[in-house]
């Protein structure tokens, strides 16, 4: 049967149910108030509801015929019962009856609940309902009129437990009534609609759950085999009372999205998403979303899915909630954790999510990129991608949406590179600082052995995929596939600056961990924060760049308390997590000593950042100052005398240059007295010795000694 053909048997079945239910009260009604009635004339004839469904072309609504039967018409009443059991012989069934079924209603309940739909669907029923002896007065419908003109009342119908009112099909809106056989009742509004045939999701429920996953992409073939055991698993337990809760595991939140919506696809279900932090606050409003959602699996083949991600963060309330929400019979509930929670689900199953394999992104990258631009060999560029960074598929498309048909050859090879930086971005902005990096290995200053240790480093990142994959060595292990380097020195050495000449080269985000943001005096949290942190770094569009990286990892301690304890849990749950990380992750520190000596096995490089020598502090001092910044004649070499880092020298450089732009309109160039007047103030900022002869001339006015 077509839709259209369906809704016409189903306006039909109405129509005849509603002349059935107006039979039924008039046979109850006294003569002399039938006779008042103001539709109580005239012949039997339905009240115009069949032609209400079918309105006209301009949306004008007939009239409805007055005529009425005679009060006493048994067999008027008889037939149309049976014009009734006929309209309701229809494949598939009329909602009324379809919507009985699936909520296990009694024939009585189903009247009662026929009963307040009809005075939604005709009020003229209203006089009828307040002419009927020991209803009088009352133009609503009640228990007590169900069971005064229903055939086999039933009281259990009443009960909070039925699902006349734990399911809300039907609204008690007269609190100030004690009994309640005669409070008023009303259909619920999207009972309404779904008995006439407009079955469409609660609008309260959508405005707690998110639209539903209409195109989530494709899943890669190693995430098939997880689909494929997840559908069976809801196969055999189809007969099953309650359906398991499906535990998506893993790290990566746009997989197990994926994945479920196919998993609600295979099973012929529409997938709706919902955050924990959207649960309902308070217990009646939770009550309330369980109650209806469970009604809405009922009428809909729909199923939920709730991103508790971070449920780590989450506050007890919310934690609360959740464990509530999740013992109620809410049908199909996908669940997308991290792992799996401590306090445990009863009835569950759990199956981990992992992203694609490094080979199936970059299929997935050389297929996308050779349809966008055939006559380029991607080959190489699908390479770096996918040894760079780990995406799911859906990750892919996002990133290639904004280009495709737009770009081609490097500037679209460019603009991939740039979008796959960014993807990670808003999470990892949340935790740690993004700098800018602007320095170049012209601007490095370092001895031959630390230079060439980094140009290996950049050299590792980019053979990884070759390395790894070709030559196998992700089959062999799962851990240390990261890379991982400790920069040493003291402060000032060119260590944040050779971070930012690696981000540079490498065409990559560079984040400084905020320890405040991270380390957390509440036991636990300070883990909490480091998985979120390396989590969200997976993905390979950043590098981590621990600063003062002792504070994190430092040496483990004899254990003489619980603050011991619980210290020595943060550094070995720290020696883990590094192990398993896949990106780039740098520590700096001035203080090698003090950290832990598990890590130096785990650190794919340790580069030792000398204090500069008389020969590298002349270079840092000729790249001090700016090209554009007007100068003298300097004297580098004897600025290279004086005992500074490449930090201080850059310091002494900058307020040399704030001297030469003068005050007001006077402008001049940075000469050697603005330099050792800036290097005197330096010196003695740092507590440093200095000896005044050295710096005669920048006493003597800018006059040579």
């Amino acid at each position: 049967m077509s839709d259209v053909d369906w809704h016409d048997a189903n306006n039909r079945y109405l129509a005849a149910s509603l002349q059935w239910l107006r039979l039924s009260l008039l046979a109850l009604v006294p003569p002399e108030a039938a006779a008042a009635a103001p539709d109580s004339a005239g012949p039997v004839k339905a009240p115009g509801l069949l032609d209400w469904f079918r309105r006209g072309d301009k949306g004008e609504t007939p009239p409805l015929q007055k005529a009425l039967p005679p009060p006493s018409s048994a067999d008027r009443l008889a037939q149309a019962a049976e014009e009734r059991l006929a309209a309701g012989r229809c494949d598939p069934p009329p909602a009324l009856l379809q919507l009985a079924e699936r909520f296990g209603l009694s024939d009585f309940e189903r009247d009662t609940l026929l009963l307040c739909v009809a005075a939604e669907l005709d009020p003229g029923l209203g006089a009828l309902f307040a002419a009927l002896p020991g209803h009088v007065g009352r133009a609503y419908p009640t228990f007590a009129l169900a069971m005064q003109i229903l055939g086999e009342p039933a009281w259990e119908a009443l009960s909070p437990h039925r699902p006349l009112r734990y399911l809300r099909l039907l609204e008690i809106n007269q609190p100030g009534i004690t009994a309640l056989t005669v409070a008023g009742l009303r259909a619920d509004e999207r009972i309404v609609n779904c008995i006439k045939g407009l079955n469409v999701l609660d609008e309260r429920l959508s405005l707690l759950v998110s639209m539903p996953y209409a195109d989530c992409g494709r899943l890669a073939a190693s995430q098939l085999a997880v689909l494929e055991q997840m559908t069976e698993r809801l196969r055999q337990g189809a007969a099953a009372v309650t359906v398991p809760i499906m535990l998506l595991l893993g790290a990566d939140r746009g997989s197990k999205a994926c994945l479920a919506a196919h998993v609600a696809g295979a099973v012929q279900r529409q997938l709706y998403p919902m955050a924990l932090s959207d649960l309902p606050a308070s217990h009646a409003e939770l009550e309330t979303f369980a109650r209806l959602w469970q009604r809405e699996t009922l009428l809909l083949p729909v199923a939920l899915y709730i991103d508790a991600e971070e449920l780590d963060t989450a506050s007890q309330e919310q934690v609360s909630a959740l464990q509530w929400l999740l013992k109620r019979d809410l049908g199909l509930v996908f669940l997308g954790l991290h792992e799996r929670p401590a306090w445990g689900l009863a009835n569950s199953h759990g199956v981990t999510v992992e992203r694609p394999r490094t080979t199936e992104q970059r299929q997935a990258w050389l297929d996308a990129l050779s349809r966008m631009d055939p006559t380029s060999d991607w080959a190489t560029t699908a390479t770096m991608l996918a040894g760079q960074f780990s995406l799911n598929l859906r990750d892919i498309e996002t990133v290639l949406a904004p280009v495709e048909d737009m770009l081609a050859g490097s500037a679209l090879e460019r603009a991939v590179w740039q979008g796959c930086c960014e993807l990670s971005q808003p999470r990892l902005d949340l935790l740690a600082q993004r700098l800018d990096p602007k320095a170049g290995w012209d601007d490095l200053v370092l001895p031959t052995e630390a230079a060439g240790l980094l140009r290996q480093l950049v050299a590792q990142v980019r053979g990884r995929y070759r390395v790894y994959e070709e030559w196998g060595y992700a089959q062999k292990t799962a851990r240390g596939l990261g890379i991982s380097a400790l920069f040493a020195g003291e402060s000032g050495t060119g260590k944040t600056m050779a971070a930012e000449v690696l981000a540079r080269e490498l065409q990559l985000s560079l984040y400084r961990i905020d320890l405040s943001a991270i380390v957390s005096k509440y036991i636990g949290e300070t883990e909490k924060n480091l998985r979120r942190l390396f989590d969200a770094a997976e993905q390979g569009g950043a590098i981590l760049f621990f600063d003062e990286a002792d504070a994190l990892f430092g040496k483990r301690s004899e254990v003489k308390d619980s603050h011991d304890r619980y210290a020595n849990i943060e550094v070995n749950y720290l020696l883990q997590r590094m192990e398993a990380f896949s990106g780039i992750a740098i520590l700096a520190t001035n203080m090698k000593s003090a950290l832990d000596t598990a890590f130096m096995r785990r650190l794919r490089f340790i580069i030792n950042f000398p204090f500069p020598g008389p020969a590298e502090r002349k270079l840092m001092w000729q790249k001090a100052l700016a090209p554009a910044v007007p100068k003298e004649v300097l004297d580098f070499e004897r600025l290279a005398r004086f005992n500074l880092s490449g930090g201080n020298i850059q310091s002494i450089a900058l307020n040399a240059a704030f001297s030469a732009a003068g005050v007001g309109q006077q402008v001049g160039s940075v000469s050697m007295a603005m330099l050792l007047s800036a290097t005197r103030t330096e010196l003695r900022k740092l507590d440093k010795q200095v000896n005044e002869s050295e710096f005669r001339m920048a006493l003597n006015g800018g006059h040579a000694p």
